[in-house]
């Protein structure tokens, strides 16, 4: 009994300490994406914003995707790290990191008071966060999966996934307080500050629970039977590069979508159809409370229906709804733009609940954190590092926000194609096998 009690515990640390990481990595990434849309031309591209401001604004969304390209390197960095020396310790640092970062964004000097510096620091702090982010999530996934029951995988990985939306709910709903509390004259002095300074309290509640949750039982068994690998990323793409495609296949689609609502149309309502942006955030908010539960219901639905047929689902749902979506949303009603978002996140949801504990089975425990972590990155760069970006090309080159909706709806194409090509994986083992176990000896050798 006592042990059961123990291990109950034990997975409700575990389980809070993914979540509460990479609500913070979330909430400060976010925090940064939606003031793109509405703050950072007049702050930081000032002179641009003046002489071309429909250019200052596709910059102002490229500076988004500019992180993306440093998520590999800390996916690599981190992942050989994590291979060799344990999750848990990985997953303190790219926290610590994510939120020095954005906490020196709060403090940053715009460009009436340094000129071009203020832009040049700015990216430099992004490329901090893209860093830190590629290495957080793959560590988060692997100590929420790997701790977890065998018919509970899905659901205890998609832990770490609702950090996405929890942490969108704080930091839209953060600004939405500072909107209606503030003039907006007070807002862009010194207002906007106030959300990264304190991400400084948020890292260091995650900090502490973090401390308290114990190694991954599969590295343990790992480190007991000494077949860490000592040159994880060789192995990987010697031995599994096509699973590191498939993984960055499988994520580009629910990448793309997840960043218009995270960024793109924060601008687009409030730049193009002219709505009030406090009502816009408010109703993004309360959209992202539908990401929140459907990604816990695409975790628990892989383990029942398994992985593969929830993505198909969930991908489904997001290829059928995005015209009816968009022609919602230029609308102008804000009730009916709520409406499209919530039903968005559906398909949303449905297609990242179940992401960690497909991505852990799909590779070898001892190379394991290197390759859902850079597949995962890898996916993002494709899928969700210029999404607003592209978005904002095409509605100027076109003028139809239709064309928006085709793009991502390719990527679904595009995913669901890596999704069945994968196949299902619930079920496979986690653990070391012996012959895994026996490469690695023959390779330390």
């Amino acid at each position: 009994m006592s042990n059961t009690v123990s291990r109950s515990q034990e997975e409700r640390r575990v389980l809070a300490g993914t979540l509460v990481g990479t609500t913070i990595e979330w909430y400060d990434f976010f925090i940064f994406a939606q003031l793109t849309a509405t703050l950072l031309t007049p702050l930081f591209l000032a002179p641009l914003g003046e002489s071309n401001p429909g250019l200052a604004q596709i910059l102002s969304f490229a500076m988004i995707g500019i992180s993306f390209f440093f998520r590999p390197l800390g996916a690599i960095i981190a992942g050989h790290l994590g291979d060799r020396y344990g999750r848990k310790r990985i997953l303190v640092l790219t926290l610590i990191l994510m939120g020095a970062a954005t906490a020196l964004i709060g403090v940053l000097p715009t460009y009436a008071t340094a000129g071009i510096w203020a832009p040049i620091l700015l990216v430099l702090l992004r490329v901090i966060q893209g860093f830190s982010a590629g290495g957080e999530w793959g560590g988060a996934a692997l100590m929420a999966v790997e701790h977890a029951p065998d018919n509970r995988r899905g659901y205890f990985g998609a832990y770490p996934q609702i950090g996405v939306p929890i942490g969108m709910i704080l930091a839209t709903g953060l600004l939405y307080i500072l909107r209606i509390a503030m003039t907006p004259e007070q807002f862009m002095a010194w207002g906007w500050r106030i959300p990264f300074l304190l991400s400084v309290v948020l890292i260091l509640v995650g900090y502490m629970i973090r401390r308290a949750v114990e190694e991954s039982p599969i590295f343990k068994e790992m480190a007991l039977r000494k077949a860490a690998e000592h040159t994880p990323l060789k192995e990987l793409m010697r031995s599994n590069l096509k699973q590191v495609v498939q993984a960055a296949l499988i994520f580009i689609a629910n990448n793309a979508a997840g960043y218009l609502v995270i960024a793109f149309f924060i601008s687009y309502t409030t730049k193009v159809l002219k709505m009030p942006v406090a009502p816009v955030l408010l109703a993004t908010t309360i959209g992202s409370f539908g990401w929140l539960i459907f990604t816990l219901v695409g975790g628990w639905l892989s383990d029942k229906i398994g992985r593969r047929a929830t993505f198909v689902w969930g991908y489904a749902l997001v290829f059928v709804w995005m015209i009816p979506m968009f022609m919602l949303v230029d609308t102008g009603n804000i009730y009916l733009y709520a409406l499209g978002i919530f039903v968005l996140t559906i398909g949303l949801g449905l297609s990242y609940g179940p992401q960690s504990a497909m991505y852990a089975e799909m590779f070898p425990a001892r190379i394991r954190y290197s390759g859902i972590s850079i597949g995962y990155a890898i996916g993002a760069i494709l899928g969700g590092a210029f999404a607003a970006t592209v978005a904002e090309i095409l509605l100027q080159s076109t003028g139809a926000s239709i064309s928006i909706a085709i793009y991502i709806m390719v990527l679904t194409i595009i995913s669901t194609a890596a999704v069945l090509w994968v196949g299902e994986t619930r079920g496979r083992s986690l653990h070391l096998d012996e012959v895994e176990d026996q490469q690695s000896h023959a390779h330390q050798a």
